[in-house]
């Protein structure tokens, strides 16, 4: 049986993803789409939302039997209903299991049964994994919303990103937030209990800037001197700038400085910058993401 994967793009970044598994010498087969079905197996790909490894085509003879052979692999499915048999699929979707998709209440653990990925290839034929890269739906993640205190939604990225790693900053650790305004980073580094050292040119929300775990200095993202710092227990970087100037701070950090753990977002501003986010995927005992919180941007995970 030949070796296959789909790998599931974020949206609105299909030729990104389709950029990067060339790059990588993947072999596309078929793109539908956000679908991007390829030959061999599965590799981290930063672009993808979620990926679908060893999917198998299952020819089918009604709605009751694609849910009959569905449910033979795997009990939980979630569909991938971008396709020209959506009518169909939906039917085939509803003869399965419920799945919850309520909101996720930030702090609570990922879903640990597994979740199968599907989608109608054909009228007549299916095209299913049952062991996906993320157990939720598409790869995304949606919050139970805090929409009164964070200034921004990009508070959300951090949620997300912790979320998925299953470990956050506990009670008093050491936190840096670089170019942090307008705080959305800092609340959440601080409502997990940490004590965090803020940084930017601009002023924190006043309301953030009031909080007891927040201290604010006025000041570049780029200026603190790693060798001065101390022992650190996440460094987050939010800030707005070009992923090669970002990259340059992270490895001066790195050879300088004692970090255990790092949370950054590279911020592409026009053409994607290819071959920075190549190279922050190469340092050692990190992972390149692309959050369903995420724009144009990739998130930089290197943990202690």
């Amino acid at each position: 049986m030949q070796n296959l994967t789909v790998y599931l793009a974020a949206k609105g970044y299909t030729d990104d993803l389709l950029h990067e598994l060339a790059h990588a010498g993947v072999h596309i087969q078929e793109v539908r789409g956000r679908l991007i079905l390829a030959q061999g197996p599965a590799i981290n790909a930063a672009w993808a939302q979620n990926i679908w490894k060893e999917p198998v085509f299952l020819p089918i003879s009604s709605i009751k039997d694609g849910a009959k052979q569905l449910k033979a692999m795997l009990r939980n499915w979630a569909l991938y209903a971008e396709s020209d048999h959506h009518g169909r699929a939906k039917l085939v979707q509803a003869a399965l299991p419920h799945v919850s998709a309520k909101p996720v209440k930030f702090g609570t653990a990922v879903p640990t049964a597994p979740l199968g990925s599907w989608t109608l290839w054909q009228p007549d034929t299916i095209l299913a994994s049952a062991q996906c890269t993320s157990p939720f739906a598409d790869g995304e993640v949606h919050f139970e919303e805090d929409k009164e205190t964070p200034p921004t939604r990009a508070y959300l990225k951090l949620w997300e990103a912790f979320t998925l790693l299953g470990k956050r900053p506990q009670a008093g650790e050491l936190c840096l937030d670089l170019g942090s305004s307008p705080g959305g980073w800092s609340w959440v580094l601080a409502e997990c209990g940490a004590h965090v050292f803020s940084v930017d040119k601009a002023d924190l929300a006043p309301h953030i800037a009031t909080h007891p775990r927040i201290n604010f200095c006025t000041g570049s993202a780029f200026g603190l001197d790693p060798r001065h710092s101390g022992d650190v227990d996440w460094l987050c970087c939010d800030v707005i700038c070009y992923p090669d100037r970002l990259l340059a701070m992270v490895a001066r950090w790195l050879e300088l400085g004692n970090v255990r753990n790092f949370v950054c977002t590279l911020k592409f501003q026009g053409e994607t910058d290819h071959e920075t986010a190549r190279q922050f995927a190469a340092i050692p005992n990190s992972h390149l993401m692309h959050l369903s919180c995420n724009k144009h941007e990739l998130t930089w995970i290197r943990l202690g």
